[in-house]
């Protein structure tokens, strides 16, 4: 019997392969949780275009057939309708209101036990946390059940299949727009639909109540996303969470992935926890996460260099600096020249896919959700032309021969896969390398060619991206101020302009989301980003310095002393507090503290909050950082020596006295002009 999936099987394989060529790995949680057989609705997170169903299909466990919802009027044509079909897609007649003709060909799926896919956000987006969730998932689950009990009751029971379930997956990329970082795909535990049924089968005049059923089945779904992913109130706060994780782990890929999702959320839970020295904290990671961006330069790089560790900040260095820090990018070079001999071979047949990926990525410069999809695509055109290309060459030497054949393709796959295991230690390598030329420029160039303070300001501001227009957001009210809204974390957001915690909300324009800024060149930005780095690293320890003087004594148990902000599902998995959640202990580990009011406890045990914060203990929370790599202690281990880089810059001579002073206050350091007050 022939293969009634074979172009969903050979799509899947292309899109695997490419997925892997452009990210570092696929690392699955959770694989355990899907079914052998039986009937399956997946509710994936779409944040990356195109890659999120390719990431899914490729890397889903047991690699079932994945069946994706299509527009009905496709399937008009018959060789269209074999192509879809064949492809894996399903008809969706989506301008009925009837819903058993708008999900006829789900049904059909399900009925067989096969799997259907879709994304309930219902379009890809780049925002700090989960936005929407809309209904399509939970009226489809619903309305199958629904039918095929109405079909097993007609047939008294004959040919009845497994109940459906519905699973949700989290899929978070480490950096999604970034060469050869990571993807986490999470994949939840199934929810039953018995919980849900009565409710929904059920008459009007005996409680019954349809579409409340389906928000109550989308509010779990949209919970089992929340805990797989990351979220944060606003951007400020996302971007500042991100640029501690990089401090507190400063080389690349030490944090274990299953770890990378819970280690995320509790510093964004951290940065939003108030403390005195919050807002400084913010702005001082967020000044520095910027300039990264703006120079193209990552912490790890600027981490990785050997620069001195023995100078004070007392002490100005002058030129020796500068030779020292040409004496590194020498290093780095060298370091890098040993290895490129045995990938020189690998880099100028894959450079014009690089070439064309970074092109690609420069056409949506405004959409980052959109950026990776490019690269992929872009260098899988160019490999779909070069490897066909180098087999055919290859094959030539060989005479044409069926041999020669088998020799080429041998060859071709071999250099394919020799190019993807040394690509990572090259390209960490070689981005070591550039950090070292622009390090070396920067300190070496007048100080005249620095920019100016301010000029300086709209590069220590991130840029915010631009709305999605297709995301369902608050209702502005009449004061013009779009209104704060709980999410599924229990904690109350700001708009995705705003800065949360760290202050009054700011306009777009002023977080750069608005007109289009000038890249500078990087040797005028050098000194801002070392300096940046000092000031952020002296900041976030300061913040750590008073977590752990909140740490010395036990948690109160009448005020917020000795507690930071969680997400509700951490408090879950590691204990600590709700406030006003509701007085139904199996909805909790045993260590959580139960009050008044809040969140609801449904018949599986599962928490529903409404409106509940979560608290847990400093103590563990910092615990729980460093058991799992955080460097807490030596932030400001190592940071010495950059004094010199910026310092050589600034000095015409020795001895000669620096243009700017630290100023160090409560939680705050900040550099300033020499003799301000």
């Amino acid at each position: 019997m022939p293969d009634a999936y074979v172009l969903h099987r050979i799509l899947r394989r292309i899109a695997g392969a490419a997925v892997v060529s452009f990210y570092n790995q696929i690392h699955v949680i959770g694989g355990e949780n899907v079914p052998e057989d039986g009937p399956i609705i997946v509710a994936a997170t779409h944040h990356n275009m195109m890659l999120d169903p390719a990431v899914l299909s490729s890397a889903f466990p047991t690699q079932r057939i994945l069946h994706y919802w299509s527009k009905a009027s496709l399937f008009a044509n018959p060789v269209a309708a074999y192509i879809l079909l064949s492809s894996g897609n399903i008809p969706v007649a989506r301008k009925s209101s009837d819903r058993r003709v708008l999900f006829q060909g789900t049904f059909d799926a399900l009925e067989k036990g096969e799997i259907v896919a879709l994304f309930p956000e219902g379009t890809s987006y780049t925002e700090p946390r989960i936005m929407q969730v809309k209904d399509g998932a939970a009226w489809a689950a619903l309305e199958y059940t629904k039918y095929m009990m109405e079909k097993s009751s007609a047939s008294n029971g004959k040919g009845t299949k497994k109940d459906v379930k519905i699973i949700p997956v989290a899929i978070t990329y480490t950096n999604k727009s970034k060469y050869r970082s990571d993807v986490i795909m999470e994949v939840g535990k199934p929810l039953a639909l018995t919980p849900y049924l009565p409710q929904f089968l059920a008459e009007p005049s005996e409680g019954g109540d349809p579409r409340a059923a389906v928000k109550r089945l989308t509010r779990d779904v949209e919970r089992g996303l929340v805990q797989g992913t990351i979220n944060a109130g606003d951007w400020d706060t996302l971007y500042a969470a991100r640029m501690a994780r990089d401090m507190l782990w400063d080389k690349e890929r030490s944090i274990n992935l299953d770890d990378f999702v819970a280690i995320s959320q509790t510093l964004v839970d951290l940065l939003s926890t108030p403390l005195p020295s919050l807002s400084s904290t913010k702005r001082h990671l967020l000044a520095y996460h910027s300039l990264l961006s703006s120079t193209n330069l990552s912490h790890s790089s600027l981490s990785s260099l050997p620069l001195p560790h023995t100078l004070s900040p007392n002490s100005p260095a002058p030129l020796p600096s500068r030779l020292y820090a040409l004496m590194v990018l020498v290093g780095e070079f060298l370091k890098a020249a040993v290895r490129f001999p045995w990938f020189v071979g690998p880099v100028l047949v894959h450079a014009p896919v690089y070439i064309m990926g970074r092109l690609g990525a420069r056409l949506v410069e405004e959409e980052e959700e959109t950026q990776a999809q490019n690269k992929v695509v872009f260098g899988l055109l160019l490999l779909l032309m070069i490897y066909p290309a180098a087999f055919a060459f290859l094959w030539g030497l060989f005479w044409y021969t069926r041999v020669g054949a088998l020799v080429a393709a041998v060859i071709v796959w071999g250099f394919a896969n020799y190019h993807n295991k040394l690509i990572n230690d090259n390209y960490e390598h070689a981005k070591r390398v550039v950090a070292a030329w622009r390090v070396l420029v920067g300190v070496w160039v007048p100080k005249k060619w620095d920019l100016s303070l301010s000029a300086l300001t709209q590069y220590t501001t991130p840029r915010i991206p631009p709305e999605n227009p297709w995301i369902d957001r608050p209702k502005k009210s009449d004061s013009g101020t779009s209104s704060s809204s709980p999410t599924p974390n229990g904690t109350a957001n700001a708009t995705a302009s705003g800065s949360g915690a760290s202050g009054p909300a700011k306009p777009a324009s002023a977080s750069g989301s608005g007109q289009k800024r000038r890249r500078p060149p990087s040797r005028r930005l050098i000194r801002h980003v070392l300096r940046a780095r000092i000031e952020a690293a002296r900041a976030l320890s300061s913040f750590f310095q008073q977590l752990e003087a909140s740490a010395s004594s036990s948690p109160s148990t009448t005020s917020n002393e000795g507690w930071v902000r969680a997400s509700a599902h951490l408090v879950k998995i590691y204990g600590g507090r709700l406030d006003n959640p509701s007085p139904t202990p199996s909805a909790f580990s045993s260590t959580v503290h139960l009050g008044n009011g809040g969140p609801v406890a449904t018949p599986e045990g599962v928490l529903t909050e409404k409106g509940a914060t979560g608290w847990r203990s400093t103590r563990e929370v910092l615990q729980f950082l460093r058991s799992r790599g955080a460097k807490i202690g030596g932030l400001e281990k190592g940071f010495e020596g950059e004094w010199a880089a910026f310092s050589s810059g600034e000095l015409s001579s020795p001895g000669e006295e620096s243009d700017y002073a630290l100023v160090e206050g409560e939680g705050d350091v900040s550099w300033v002009p020499s003799g301000a007050d």
